[in-house]
């Protein structure tokens, strides 16, 4: 979940629209650049006043309207700071007018795209992403959580922190804000407005959208019944490895008599549902690539969706550690932005009171008061996403402005909204939604295709002319996450920590957890919707139907799995199943993480604690590290095994040879094998799947199935073409990938081994014919890509970091993404390793698409001896010096030394900022 982030960039896809930005932001240069040109004193204004005009005071005195008390900001080398506060809301303000100082154009960018609202920054090529933006409403369920949902004392903390960022937006023009408004006021009359606590709230619904499952797997499976089988579709998506790969909770169950989940009781296979999966829906297939394409065209946030994306986080109990009490590990692996989604930062009450409550000190979103992952001075936590299924798409019988329901007709609910176009006539929607949810297949001139040729068995015989789709999801309802963060910052034992997590609603998330008493836990929140029996949500389901929609509530929370202090000592949390589903009653998902780099992590503790051996701080940050290659260890035999005839091709092959299948950013095995791998995905899967999973532009002479070409001899063969406008479904190269290659590895004749011939090649039928071939493709890739000579060949140089501003600097003239851009770095690492640094094997390019966003490791002994990174600076001003000041210690793998007491944050301080009443 394509590398995009907060980017209108995502959602333009009209090619005329990008022709259209891409002269504004070209003249924009042009003006520039004759300005230089013309003389030194215009020059100067740009290159000073108009660069650092926007730059944040961070010592002195500045008087901020609003505060009780005098607050004292401390940054230290990094630009990092650390608030101190006499009240609770003098804390949260200061908090707003600091995160504005340094990432306003960040927050302001974010706000815009939650509140479908683009286009008033950016034009008309953003009318698209909005519409459906405003479709799935997130300002508007953001709005009712702060009116009706949200606890008193929340409300106060948004609050204040909006008046502080107000205070800094007081009185400034866009360019004494950033630069990038400053470029944007030469095509645009646009003016920041004010904040509002609504503004973010809203952040939270784009988060839950990146984390919210299984929904384009769900698509996916259906547009591949026209041309596979349902035991090709099962060897695409296998069962969860669970006897090789140990879910997070492996003690303790559920126990029907109390409606609990108990973390001491064993585990027994009755304990499971017996609901079957939805075999009723098995046969739908639903031309569903126009939603599918649309999907593709909202921003990915928080990283691009794939079976390799996840995070990291696992806690060790202080009987394995040096310092005798826990330590606590996370890295989540998101999109690649400039600036990192994460802000770091310190809050702390001078005194801790009834009034003045918080001392914490973490990771940070802008644009939200509060920390999201850190510590205070009792407990750390960490996140990592539970991919829980809490979407489902509904087939949907509309006849004008109703809807079929247990065959009765229901009307529509309906509303129109104004979408304002900077430089442009201003368009009006109208958003339809049924019982199931808003239809999503309203929002694109091709989405009247969505359904044409969907029958659901014989449910529908009636319905030729095609249905609407329905989304359903449990972010769409109003709930209290915001609550959570703020009780999650104060928690200060297992008890309260668990309270906190009961309102973490959306998105759903593993929590680790650790404190200064010895003790680690882990727990599993999140509204998680009940389905009816023998529904699984894998497949679109008929929203006609009552038997096929969510029953009334969500999984109870105190039946949700959660562990604290298991007898193993660690709790490892890396997007894998949370539970063997044979043991527990509740459907949490069917599309895990397959557990590769869980697995990793959970075989690297034991090998360390082995024979009474003891992790380290530096332990921790080593297996952060790691960047060891399942799939390789798994082919790489085979591959050596291989009779190469093609000197040039045995060459590569030799690069193999004493491997440890280690991904350095210097080694030219890796570089080899992953080039290997991606041929292999490719020969084997990519060229099997139906030409609406495919890229357009992408075409193969193919077979088409028996009654569904233009000819029905299967002899003969056709042109076909792919229809997808986003990424393609190709093998992207995951987990998910590893076990399909793992099932049928060992069977030499495997239909799937079969890849036709071309003018080159010889048509393969074999496991090791394909992969011999794959191996020669490879060879000639890294030729093409890197040189002929095998020597120089370097992981890192295919495996490259570009660090891009998500609006102006990625579809901008050459000039301007050089001003705010960065990169490249030469990283190691890979796919589905604990060093998450991932690439997508679909698009025939190795450049990293996600990655540890940051990375942390807190010591319970001793919070000052903590440390963490961030991938970027704490700055988002391109010519700060804390634009990109961590990153390079961050592709490295170094961590900075992370302040909390006030000693040592005293002893790290170079600036401090006074502001007063």
């Amino acid at each position: 979940m394509p590398a995009t982030t907060t980017a209108p960039s995502a959602g333009t896809t009209a090619g005329k629209t990008s022709r259209k930005r891409g002269r504004r932001l070209r003249l924009f240069v042009l003006v520039l650049v004759l300005a230089l040109v013309a003389g030194v004193a215009y020059g100067a204004y740009w290159g000073v006043s108009t660069v650092r005009a926007s730059f944040p005071q961070t010592t002195g005195t500045l008087k901020l309207p609003g505060l009780t008390g005098e607050v004292e900001v401390k940054r230290d080398d990094y630009g990092v700071p650390q608030i101190y506060a006499g009240s609770d809301a003098d804390l949260f303000m200061a908090q707003g007018y600091v995160q504005a100082q340094d990432r306003f154009w960040e927050m302001d960018v974010r706000r815009h795209l939650t509140s479908g609202r683009l286009s008033e920054m950016f034009g008309s090529g953003q009318v698209d992403t909005d519409a459906f933006l405003r479709t799935l409403g997130w300002r508007k369920v953001a709005q009712q959580e702060y009116d009706s949902r949200l606890s008193p004392p929340t409300k106060k903390y948004l609050q204040a922190y909006s008046a502080g960022v107000n205070a800094y937006l007081k009185g400034k023009d866009g360019k004494d804000i950033s630069v990038e408004y400053a470029a944007l006021g030469f095509t645009n009359d646009y003016a920041p407005e004010s904040w509002s606590p609504v503004d973010s709230v809203a952040w939270l619904k784009a988060m839950a959208w990146d984390l919210r499952g299984n929904m384009q797997d769900e698509i996916d499976r259906s547009l591949m019944t026209s041309r596979l089988n349902p035991q090709q579709i099962k060897d695409l998506y296998p069962a969860y490895p669970s006897a090789t790969h140990r879910p997070i909770v492996d003690q303790g169950s559920y126990n029907k008599a109390t409606g609990k989940f108990d973390p001491q009781r064993a585990a027994t296979a009755s304990d499971g549902a017996s609901g079957s999966a939805q075999d009723a829906l098995q046969g739908m297939q639903s031309q569903l690539s126009a939603l599918s394409d649309t999907l593709d065209k909202i921003p990915s946030l928080l990283g691009p969706n794939g079976s390799g994306i996840g995070s990291n986080s696992w806690v060790v109990s202080g009987k394995y550690t040096t310092t005798g009490m826990p330590l606590l590990a996370n890295d989540p692996h998101l999109a690649p932005m400039m600036p990192s989604l994460w802000y770091q930062m310190g809050l702390h009450c001078r005194t801790l009171s009834s009034t003045c409550s918080y001392d914490m000190a973490g990771y940070t979103f802008s644009g939200m008061p509060g920390v999201i992952i850190g510590h205070n001075q009792d407990v750390s936590w960490g996140f990592t996403n539970l991919g829980a299924d809490v979407t489902d798409l509904y087939l949907e019988k509309i006849s004008g402005s109703s809807y079929l329901y247990d065959n009765q007709e229901k009307p529509l609910a309906t509303r129109e909204e104004l979408i304002k176009v900077a430089g442009g006539p201003n368009k009006t929607i109208t958003i339809r939604e049924t019982n199931n949810g808003p239809l999503v297949s309203d929002r694109d001139d091709e989405m009247a295709k969505v359904g044409q040729k969907a029958p659901v068995d014989t449910a529908a015989p009636d319905r030729g002319a095609g249905y609407a789709v329905a989304l359903k999801w449990t972010a769409l309802e109003p709930g209290k996450s915001m609550d959570a963060v703020f009780a999650l910052d104060k928690a200060s034992d297992f008890k309260s920590f668990r309270a906190a997590a009961k309102d973490f609603e959306v998105p759903s998330q593993n929590l680790v957890y650790a404190d200064t008493k010895g003790n680690i836990g882990y727990q599993a929140p999140g509204r998680i919707p009940v389905r009816a029996d023998g529904v699984d949500g894998t497949l679109p389901a008929p929203g006609w139907d009552s038997k096929y929609t969510w029953k009334k509530g969500a999984i109870p929370f105190d039946a949700l799995p959660y562990e604290y202090n298991p007898k193993r000592g660690f709790i490892v949390t890396a997007n894998q199943a949370v539970i063997d589903e044979k043991k527990y009653p509740y459907l949490l998902t069917k599309d895990w993480g397959y557990g590769t780099r869980s697995q990793r992590i959970n075989d690297l503790i034991e090998s360390k604690t082995k024979g009474g051996g003891k992790i380290s701080t530096e332990d921790m940050q080593k297996m952060q590290m790691d960047n060891s290659s399942e799939i390789a260890a798994l082919l790489t035999p085979a591959l050596l095994k291989i009779d190469v005839p093609d000197p040039s091709v045995r060459e590569a092959q030799k690069l193999l040879e004493g491997w440890d299948y280690t991904q350095e950013n210097d080694s030219a095995a890796a570089a080899y094998f992953n080039a290997v791998w991606r041929n292999v995905l490719k020969l084997a899967f990519g060229n099997k799947l139906p030409k609406e999973l495919r890229p357009k532009g992408e075409c193969l002479y193919v077979t088409p199935p028996a009654g569904t070409g233009p000819v029905d001899d299967p002899d003969q063969k056709v042109w076909e073409c792919g229809e997808r406008d986003g990424d393609s479904a190709q093998p992207d190269g995951g987990d998910r990938w590893f076990e399909v290659v793992r099932k049928i590895f060992n069977d030499q004749n495997n239909t799937w081994w079969k890849a036709p011939g071309t003018r080159l090649d010889k048509a393969t039928t074999t496991r090791d014919q394909l992969l011999a071939r794959a191996m020669k493709d490879a060879r000639w890739e890294l030729t093409a890509k890197l040189g002929k000579d095998t020597t120089s060949w370097t992981w890192g140089r295919l495996h490259q970091l570009m660090l891009k501003n998500q609006t102006l600097g990625t579809e901008g003239p050459g000039f301007l993404q050089y001003v705010l851009n960065r990169g490249p770095w030469n990283l190691g690492g890979g796919e589905a390793a604990v060093d998450a640094t991932g690439w997508n094997a679909a698009s025939g390019d190795y450049g990293v698409t996600w990655v540890p966003s940051m990375r942390m490791v807190v010591n319970l002994k001793d919070f000052d001896k903590s440390k963490w990174i961030n991938l970027t600076g704490a700055s988002g001003h391109a010519y700060s010096a804390h634009y990109s000041d961590q990153t390079e210690k961050w592709a490295k793998g170094e961590l900075l030394d992370w302040s909390f007491s006030g000693r040592a944050v005293d002893g790290s301080t170079v600036d401090t900022l006074k502001l007063t009443p």
